[in-house]
């Protein structure tokens, strides 16, 4: 308090005369410019903005987080209410139009076997309901699951619009007396194809029509896919054939809403993509399944890859998945077709290459396979046409007893 005394009696205390005052006022004037006002204003209001704005977000992070574990636990809930009651929708809806198919036009003729799978047996149809030929698919469900699993088969693929490269049900019938009538057998008609991709690689087909059935698969796929669904098994004996070898997908009974899928564990453990292992994942593990086709079709033979042959279990078989194994490279394969099945089959989900892409890679590599065997075709006829020329030059020559002209002695020697 001393020093600040001592402090103040030093300073002369400014004095409030006419100068001071027109000073001050002169000052005040010069402040209220317009420019200067302006600013004023414009600061004031973006202070106010700002402090607004910041009390709306912080009202809408409250709102969500009030809100957020509400909305999670309804979706939890609906999916938990479609999983639960879909199947048995699907199945009134089977044995609905099953009766209605039974009354109409009775139960269709079995033929010869066609194709057995692991819960059903294909046989062969001549007509039913105006449909010539057919195929019947005999399925007899061993329990409740399975029950479950054949009704949303028929629910989807009778559901879905029809599509040239997904094989369509005509019909279905339910055999009540099948068992003794403990176990029924559903049949579903359906349009009957000549092979599965299996029969056909191995009796043998050559690269450009294996080109084309692998984009008729992935159209299949991108169809299936539009619609809101996953097939989750695509392998060889789930694509059929025709007369012409253009591709069908077949075998829905594995087929889901994306929504539907989280936690079931289900495919052909070679087609299987890892993440199908821990029950989360998406529709890219019909892109990973492609890739394993796309091995099969470049190899053109069925055995199976190296790396998976040397698997004595699934659970071994998995574990080599999970740890990076895929197929192995043949000498034969070609370079595009190499990098876009192992971009299938990538580990990682999300840098799989989305369908469209892979379906416009496929139609270049079949551009450039068929401009290369027109070109090698054109050659070649040519060569027949050059070569027969001058063995007719060499005939009329031995025919009037002249020496042929030179270059032309090697011919004979090829003919």
């Amino acid at each position: 308090m001393k020093q600040l005394i001592q402090s103040l009696l030093w300073k002369t205390p400014r004095r409030v005369d006419i100068d001071w005052k027109r000073k001050v006022a002169s000052d005040m004037l010069a402040s209220l410019g317009a420019t200067r006002l302006a600013r004023s204003i414009c600061a004031q209001f973006q202070d106010r903005l700002k402090s607004s704005h910041e009390q709306f977000t912080a009202s809408l992070r409250q709102l969500e987080s009030i809100h957020s574990g509400r909305l999670q636990r309804t979706e939890e809930h609906r999916i938990k209410v479609r999983k639960m009651y879909a199947p048995k929708i699907a199945r009134y809806a089977l044995e609905s139009t099953s009766l209605r198919d039974l009354v109409l036009f009775g139960v269709p003729k079995l033929g010869r076997e066609i194709g057995r799978g692991q819960y059903g047996v294909v046989y062969a149809c001549d007509s039913w309901c105006g449909f010539t030929p057919c195929a019947l698919k005999s399925v007899v469900p061993p329990d409740e699951r399975h029950w479950n699993d054949l009704a949303m088969e028929f629910y989807y693929t009778r559901s879905i619009a029809e599509h040239e490269r997904v094989v369509q049900i005509r019909g279905s019938v339910i055999d009540y007396s099948y068992g003794g009538g403990n176990t029924p057998a559903v049949l579903f008609i359906m349009e009957r194809l000549q092979r599965d991709l299996y029969s056909a690689i191995k009796a043998g087909l050559d690269f450009t029509t294996r080109l084309q059935i692998a984009l008729d698969v992935v159209q299949g796929i991108r169809f299936l896919h539009s619609q809101g669904l996953v097939h989750r098994d695509i392998k060889l004996k789930n694509v059929l054939l025709d007369k012409r070898n253009r591709a069908k997908i077949t075998d829905l009974g594995f087929c889901k809403p994306e929504a539907m899928m989280s936690g079931s564990i289900v495919g052909t453990p070679i087609h299987m993509a890892p993440e199908l292992l821990n029950g989360r994942y998406d529709n890219s593990v019909d892109v990973y399944a492609f890739g394993i086709l796309l091995w099969y079709l470049c190899a053109g033979q069925v055995k199976l890859p190296y790396m998976f042959e040397q698997c004595q279990t699934k659970d071994q078989l998995w574990n080599c998945v999970r740890k990076g194994a895929r197929p192995e490279r043949l000498p034969h394969f070609d370079e595009e077709c190499w990098n876009l099945m192992k971009e299938c089959w990538a580990t990682d989900p999300s840098i799989r290459p989305l369908l469209g892409n892979v379906e416009a890679r496929l139609v270049a590599i079949m551009e450039r396979c068929c401009s290369v065997s027109t070109a090698s075709g054109c050659q070649d006829s040519r060569r027949r046409s050059h070569s027969y020329r001058r063995r007719h030059t060499i005939r009329n020559y031995h025919s009037k007893n002249q020496k042929p002209p030179v270059g032309t002695q090697h011919v004979i020697l090829a003919t």
